[in-house]
C-alpha cells in the first residue's frame, strides 16, 4: 500500500522536474541552433492570416556579423542601456514597476532585453503577474546558458520592426531597400524607436513621436559611444 502511495508522487516529481528543465534544453539547443521562428511570431502570423488572408510576415536569419554594429547599439540605446552589465534584470526598474501596479496602474513590468528576447521566443503577450513569472524563470535560464552575444543576435531577429516585418533583415529590406549590413546610424536609431509598438509606427517614415525618439536614441547612442558594446559582445 506504501508503494502505491509513493508512485504517483515519484511520477509527478519527475513530470514537475522535466517540466522545469525543459526551457533549459530548448535554451541549450537554441544557444547553437537558429530558432525558426518565435512564439510572438506565429501567433501574429496566424492573427494576420485570419484578419488579412492575402497578406503574410517576413522574417530572415542573419547573423550578428551581417547587422550593421549600429543596430545592437541602437536597441540597447533605446531599450536596456544596462545590457552590458545585467544579469537578465534590473530590480530597480522592477521595484518601480511594482509600485506602479500596486497604486492601481496597469500590470506590467520593466523590461530587460533578455527578458524581452525570452518573452517574444517562447510567450504569447498577456498581462499578468503569472506570466511575468514564468518570463522571469526562462530569463534566468537564458542569462545563465547564453552569452550577451547570442541573447542580442536572437533579439534582433525575432524583434517586430513592422506590422509584418520580424528581424532586423526582413525590416531593413521591407523599409529601407537594404540588407542589415549596410543600415546607416539614423536608420538603426528609428528601427529602435518602434520597438515599443511596431505595428502602429513606421520607421521608414516617422511621425512626430518615432522622430523625437530617433533623435533621442541617436543621442544616447554617442554618449555611450561605439565600442559600448564591445567587451559584452566578444563572450
Amino acid at each position: 500500500m506504501r508503494f502505491l502511495i509513493k508512485r504517483p508522487f515519484r511520477e509527478i516529481a519527475i513530470i514537475a522536474v522535466v517540466v522545469a528543465l525543459a526551457p533549459a534544453a530548448v535554451l541549450l539547443i537554441f544557444r547553437v541552433i537558429n530558432p525558426p521562428a518565435s512564439a510572438f511570431m506565429t501567433l501574429t502570423a496566424a492573427k494576420l492570416h485570419n484578419q488579412h488572408p492575402a497578406r503574410e510576415i517576413v522574417h530572415q536569419w542573419v547573423d550578428l556579423d551581417r547587422i550593421a554594429d549600429c543596430m545592437p547599439l541602437a536597441a540597447v540605446a533605446g531599450e536596456d542601456q544596462t545590457f552590458p552589465s545585467n544579469h537578465g534584470f534590473v530590480w530597480s526598474s522592477i521595484e518601480r514597476a511594482l509600485k506602479h501596479n500596486a497604486d492601481g496602474g496597469a500590470v506590467h513590468g520593466a523590461s530587460t532585453i533578455t527578458q524581452q528576447t525570452a518573452k517574444n521566443l517562447f510567450l504569447i503577450p498577456a498581462k499578468s503577474y503569472i506570466r511575468k513569472g514564468i518570463e522571469a524563470y526562462i530569463t534566468v535560464w537564458m542569462d545563465l546558458l547564453w552569452s550577451k552575444r547570442r541573447v542580442i543576435e536572437v533579439y534582433l531577429n525575432i524583434a517586430q520592426f513592422s506590422d509584418t516585418a520580424f528581424g532586423v533583415q526582413a525590416a531593413a529590406k521591407q523599409l529601407f531597400h537594404r540588407n542589415a549590413s549596410q543600415l546607416s546610424r539614423g536608420e538603426c536609431a528609428a528601427l529602435a524607436a518602434v520597438l515599443p509598438a511596431p505595428d502602429e509606427y513606421d520607421a521608414a517614415h516617422p511621425g512626430r513621436y518615432v522622430s523625437g525618439r530617433q533623435a533621442w536614441i541617436l543621442r544616447q547612442m554617442r554618449h555611450l559611444g561605439p565600442h559600448y558594446l564591445d567587451d559584452a559582445l566578444d563572450n
